[in-house]
């Protein structure tokens, strides 16, 4: 009877086992065709029970060809499914984490935009690039993080990209691994993840793409620029994250036996997706043309909601909760007409809703910080146009702005300024800084920065004068409006390419420019990596991405995406490493500020 059952406890064990082995299936034994070759990776535990149950024979019959432990070192062996047989520890768990066999490590946040990590993004930040004490070991970490992500986006994509960079910036560090990577990988034709069903037929089939590695030290007033279009106001004033915008909307004074409290805050989180066609046609919009599309919105539904409340009554739903409706399939309803237009109409209501309270946020913060005139000022400042009030005044206002503002705006003055202002006149817009209550950390790096940079080249030029003031909003808005827009500019954009996009152009369309004429050139598909900067594909791309190394900004996105309007059949995506807005880039310039 022992016998017995010290046989049973073995083989359901061994059953179990197999069945783990062949993906959680039940294994069959005299199954014909070959089994799915995979990877047995266990830590000691799993050795220890495994190894008195099955021998190496019987493993590889169950389709196992190598057998590892967790912790021990190996290269990736891509496209090769892996059955991992460890304890739940917690450094299994994290060692576990560090595979990336998906080739997925990259955030997608629109069609045509991505960004490379939302979590630990401070290791491959702006600041962790330029710290002036970052050893070589540490650089080449992250230069190895960027790289890998930047890898798995071209899998994805299924091509290989020519390749594009400045000279003696971390975009070019960049540029030699990816290059070396892809290389690698093209090389091993039988592991390749570029050849076969993994290309698929997407929009880059039929002609390579262009990559251009940019730095973010080739224009570092942009992403410190007050903006004008919904999107990027959005970025720059609400907390948006991933896509989703977090709002604290105020209930009113509550009435206690303690008196009048202040008004408690609710949080409310609105996601800004592809399917919200509001969003998708007016997140490139200037402002003041998005509070016009809400009214005009509500108002055609407006018009609607007295056939809403007939709907209601003719199905007999007064007073249902809306989501409830919304559920209602025909079968249900009691006239298929009723049912069909109202979820639409309930779906137009609740984006309505959506835009109101997310346009009337940014609103508040327009109207109390002054920003249509920092934008505009900045615009000109940018543009080389002749101010109309002196930048010490802005400063000195108490009305106009937070001290970040203030320190935005005198930044781009100080970035963008072709002769730094004389040692006198900058101890003046300190002290008034200081006295609007700056940290001055984030100029003391700026000017070490510009320094630097003078030294390597001319500033950034920002074409000419891009807006043109229409006058102020009161007269655009009816009475009867949400919004109350009264004294703010109504400012239209002209479009001038910023940086980014006049580099991209350049290569893009390949323009003999000084700008980009000594950019490095890679082409890993050519069996020798060859350093030149005179590209053999004399054709202009049809499709191109663009990577800033250091981070990126929705306004470069949006000025990349006005750009690419124009051009008829041609496609570009925007990349960066973190994706920041102006309050988060002066704190990493605050810190490289810090003495």
């Amino acid at each position: 009877m022992a016998a017995a059952a010290a046989a049973s406890i073995r083989e359901r064990q061994t059953v179990a086992l197999k069945r783990m082995l062949n993906f959680n299936v039940p294994h069959v034994k005299n199954s014909t065709g070959e089994p799915v070759w995979k990877v047995l990776i266990y830590d000691r535990f799993g050795q220890d029970i495994i190894s008195p149950l099955l021998s190496v024979k019987e493993l590889r019959d169950m389709g196992i060809t190598l057998h590892l432990l967790l912790h021990s070192d190996r290269d990736p062996i891509p496209d090769v499914p892996a059955v991992y047989f460890v304890m739940p520890s917690e450094e299994n768990i994290d060692r576990m984490c560090q595979v990336f066999d998906q080739y997925l490590n990259f955030i997608t946040l629109e069609d045509d935009m991505f960004v490379l990590c939302n979590q630990n993004k401070e290791l491959v930040s702006y600041r962790a690039i330029n710290r002036p004490d970052i050893t070589d070991t540490e650089m080449e970490t992250v230069m190895d993080t960027i790289v890998d992500s930047l890898f798995c986006f071209f899998v994805t994509l299924g091509a290989v990209p020519i390749i594009r960079c400045s000279r003696g910036t971390a975009a070019e560090m960049v540029a030699v691994k990816l290059d070396k990577k892809l290389r690698e990988n093209l090389r091993d034709a039988r592991n390749s993840l570029f050849t076969g069903d993994t290309l698929g037929a997407g929009q880059f089939s039929f002609q390579r793409p262009l990559l251009v590695l940019v730095d973010r030290n080739i224009d570092l007033a942009t992403p410190l620029h007050h903006t004008w279009t919904y999107q990027a106001l959005v970025h720059d004033v609400l907390d948006f994250h991933l896509n989703r915008v977090n709002l604290e909307e105020s209930s009113g004074v509550e009435n206690s036996p303690a008196g009048a409290r202040p008004k408690r805050k609710n949080k409310k989180s609105y996601d800004l997706t592809p399917v919200d066609k509001f969003w998708q046609k007016h997140k490139g919009s200037p402002f003041p043309e998005v509070a016009e599309s809400v009214q005009q919105e509500l108002e055609s539904y407006r018009a609607q909601e007295d056939e809403v409340k007939r709907l209601k009554s003719i199905m007999g739903l007064e007073g249902e909760d809306e989501g409830a409706i919304s559920m209602l399939s025909d079968n249900t309803a009691k006239l298929t007409s009723a049912v069909s237009s109202l979820p639409e109409l309930l779906e137009k209501k609740r984006l309505i809703d959506l835009h109101t309270n997310v346009a009337t946020a940014v609103l508040e913060h327009i109207k109390a910080r002054k920003l249509d005139v920092y934008f505009e000022y900045e615009e000109k400042i940018m543009s080389k146009t002749t101010l109309d009030k002196s930048l010490l005044d802005i400063i000195s206002d108490p009305d106009a702005g937070t001290p970040e503002d203030k320190m935005r705006l005198f930044l781009i003055y100080y970035i963008s300024a072709q002769q730094a202002p004389s040692e006198a006149d900058l101890e003046q817009y300190k002290k008034a800084l200081t006295d609007a209550g700056c940290n001055l950390n984030p100029l003391q790096y700026i000017k070490q920065w510009k320094a630097f940079a003078k030294m390597a080249s001319a500033p950034a030029s920002y074409g000419n004068s891009t807006t043109k003031s229409m006058g102020l909003l009161s007269r655009v808005m009816n009475t009867g409006s949400q919004f109350v827009m009264e004294g703010v500019k109504n400012l239209v954009l002209k479009q001038q390419n910023l940086p980014v996009t006049r580099i991209l152009d350049n290569l893009m369309e390949m323009k003999s420019n000084p700008e980009t004429d000594d950019y490095r050139y890679f082409d890993p598909k050519m069996l020798r990596g060859n350093d030149s900067s005179v590209p053999r594909n004399k054709n202009p791309f049809q499709e191109a991405i663009v990577f800033v190394v250091g981070g990126g900004n929705y306004i470069e996105y949006q000025n990349l995406v006005d750009y690419i309007k124009g051009k008829q059949g041609k496609h570009i995506l925007y990349g960066c490493s973190e994706l920041f807005n102006a309050t988060q880039f002066i704190k990493q310039l605050s810190q490289l500020g810090q003495k």
